[in-house]
């Protein structure tokens, strides 16, 4: 059974599976010209492929803009050792030219009004900062981070800064620890309190040798109207099977080919 429509954010109508853009779509093409992860032309390259979701990473700037990125540093997409809290926003915009382009939030929530972000807090300079941008259009956004504190914090800023609609969030992983402690002795209220005000949990199939994403997760996650959406998924036969599963997204690097299978899924059989 899915999440209850009645229970449903509005960042998650209509009815999935979904397929999420992890850090937008660089396919091979776009690759042998220089573009990376997390740049503008990999967001624009998502939405051409039909993308309604991208998921995303935020960090902050020294002089205090917010950009799409992954990494707390430059080296691995740009070979340069510099933090991108060290390094000014024109620095960047320079960097990253020749990469596809640097994508703020501001611009990416401006320049896409169509897409829905899936935005995870890396950085706690940022957190505010999220806030503040995605309070007027909330309902586009679901805001997750590793640390429950940067997620809290960038949510409360959401509120403050005036937004009329909750973001939509996922759990840290603290939180994802004591559900799967919890689900494992069998504490069903236990389990209830951690999915309250939650509308996806986000998680690896695996995490390590605990197999996370089990068929008993996603009954107990939509019974409490919560989706499941498992990251990174590019392997074809491990979409099928989660899908089969009951998952309701697919966080992937091949959106191109995820949208195509679930598109599949969804045309009826002659």
């Amino acid at each position: 059974m899915n999440a209850s429509p009645a229970a449903r954010h509005p960042y998650l109508s209509p009815d999935g599976p979904r397929v999420l853009a992890h850090r937008g779509l660089v396919t091979a093409e776009a690759a042998s010209h220089g573009v990376v992860e997390n740049s503008f032309a990999a967001v624009a390259e998502a939405h051409a492929a039909g993308a309604e979701y991208v998921e995303s990473d935020c960090h902050v700037t020294a002089d205090g803009t917010v950009v799409l990125f992954h990494d707390d540093d430059l080296q691995r997409v740009a070979d340069d050792p510099r933090r991108i809290a060290d390094v000014r926003l024109h620095e960047l915009e320079e960097l990253m030219a020749e990469r596809g382009g640097l994508i703020t939030l501001a611009q990416a929530l401006e320049a896409f009004p169509d897409l829905r972000f899936n935005l995870d807090v890396k950085a706690a300079a940022a957190a505010a900062g999220v806030g503040r941008l995605i309070a007027p259009q909330a309902e586009r956004v679901l805001v997750t981070s590793f640390s429950d504190d940067r997620r809290l914090e960038a949510l409360a800023a959401a509120h403050s800064a005036g937004a009329t609609q909750r973001p939509a969030t996922s759990p840290g992983s603290a939180t994802v620890g004591r559900l799967i402690a919890a689900r494992a002795l069998r504490r069903a209220g236990r389990v209830r309190a951690l999915l309250d005000g939650l509308d996806a949990l986000q998680v690896p199939e695996r995490q390590g040798p605990v197999r996370i994403v089990t068929r008993g997760l996603v009954r107990d996650a939509h019974a409490l109207g919560v989706e499941v959406h498992v990251w990174t998924v590019n392997a074809d036969d491990d979409m099928e099977r989660l899908l089969d599963l009951g998952v309701d997204g697919l966080v992937t690097d091949r959106a191109d080919a995820a949208l195509a299978m679930v598109n599949e899924r969804r045309t009826p059989s002659v």
